[in-house]
């Protein structure tokens, strides 16, 4: 049979969906998987015994002289662990906000940026699709192409993009090269599937070959079974010795008789090839509040009439149960730098105080941006630029992946 060649893992262009990719980057699948085996029920009787046969002919119980059971079939792998852990790359980095008054919400703009929110992990996206992302749990490199890789408690897996990928747990190790071939190893047994319904299966003390063909062979420390695909084939333990020729007769420890051709083999089943990873279109959600809503001028204080806004916002944010989020102050650029960066923390804190007062429970975080991320002109060829300022003027709200 041919050697796999093993294909080389992605170059990794990211230190990184979830799959976190790939899902939720929270977790990804059980590290418990069937153990590959080599044992498998007994097939039905063979036909009846031939009327002549010599009753003194020793036989396989439950089959005729010069028969015997086929080569056990030994199992694939369960591949379907290496498409599950595709989830740990579907990574929803767009919270589902419906439209609420007195909120703008939009897709968190992707760029060269992290974005950061507490006991919730790091992501960092490039725009082009790709990213990575680490938490608590584990960790995700998505590179935009299909493929990427996913780490999380114990479960390493790997996906290529072109249908090939591996799983890898302390039980159970697939390789997947996208073409029907792949091997599984465990703690027992190694089995390799070549993809052209050829396959092979080695454990302690037990070795077994299907060559696609109509042939097989198995051998144990009790017993030796070959299969030809031509009908032909033997058996063999301490006790039996058979060899059936294929054109209707046998020889049963030394006696020949009339015995019907054996059977051919079934040939081994293929891997599925794997499926690829979605890229990242969003570094999350982001929810703003223009300042002049929430405060007076130059006031930290939140207004008494902006309690219809703050209670959409904490609605919000219960209804879809966000984990964590960061609220993020923001000035235009008149004043001092210190001042407004000082005005800003303190504008931030109490929107995270207003959402806990209304039974927001989720881990918000305070971020004071001052005057350094405006998202308009301050000013437009030297003039003051009232409307930019305004706009500048804001609490935004990020909420990362979950």
């Amino acid at each position: 049979m041919s050697q796999i060649t093993h294909r080389a893992l992605v170059a990794t262009a990211l230190t990184l969906a979830s799959v976190g990719v790939l899902a939720g980057c929270a977790g990804g699948p059980a590290a418990t998987a069937p153990a590959t085996t080599a044992a498998a029920a007994q097939p039905a009787a063979a036909p009846a015994e031939n009327a002549d046969a010599d009753p003194d002919v020793a036989t396989v119980a439950g089959y005729a002289p010069g028969q015997f059971p086929p080569v056990p079939l030994f199992t694939l792998p369960d591949i379907s662990l290496l498409d599950a852990s595709l989830a740990g790359f579907a990574i929803d980095l767009t919270a589902d906000l419906t439209p609420r008054p007195g909120l703008d919400i939009r897709p968190a703009a992707c760029g060269d940026m992290t974005e950061r929110a507490a006991g919730r992990g790091t992501a960092l996206l490039y725009g082009d699709g790709s990213g990575n992302y680490t938490g608590p749990d584990g960790s995700t490199q998505n590179y935009g192409d299909g493929s990427g890789t996913f780490t999380a408690n114990g479960v390493t897996s790997t996906v290529y993009g072109d249908g090939s990928g591996s799983y890898e747990s302390d039980q159970l190790t697939i390789q997947n090269y996208g073409d029907g071939s792949g091997s599984a190893t465990t703690p027992t047994g190694e089995t390799w599937v070549y993809g052209d319904g050829s396959g092979s299966y080695k454990a302690s003390g037990v070795e077994q070959w299907n060559y696609g063909d109509g042939s097989a062979e198995y051998i144990d420390s009790t017993v030796e079974i070959h299969n030809y695909g031509d009908g032909s084939g033997s058996y063999v333990t301490a006790d039996l010795d058979i060899h059936n020729y294929g054109d209707g007769t046998a020889r049963v420890n030394g006696t020949d008789i009339a015995a019907d051709p054996i059977a051919p083999e079934a040939p081994i089943g293929t891997f599925p090839p794997m499926g690829v990873i979605a890229p990242i279109t969003s570094c999350g959600t982001t929810i703003t509040l223009q300042d002049g809503v929430l405060f007076d001028f130059d006031k930290s204080d939140i207004r008494p009439d902006a309690s219809a806004t703050l209670d959409e916002l904490a609605a919000a944010l219960k209804e879809l149960n966000v984990p964590a989020a960061e609220i993020g102050g923001h000035t235009d650029a008149i004043g001092d730098d210190a001042y407004n960066q000082d005005l800003s923390e303190r504008r931030a804190q109490s929107v995270v105080d207003a959402l806990v007062s209304r039974g927001v429970t989720g881990t918000l975080t305070v971020e004071g941006y001052g005057e350094s991320a405006p998202v308009a002109a301050n000013e437009v060829d030297g003039h003051d630029n009232p409307a930019g300022r305004q706009l500048n003027r804001r609490v935004e709200i990020f909420i990362p992946a979950f």
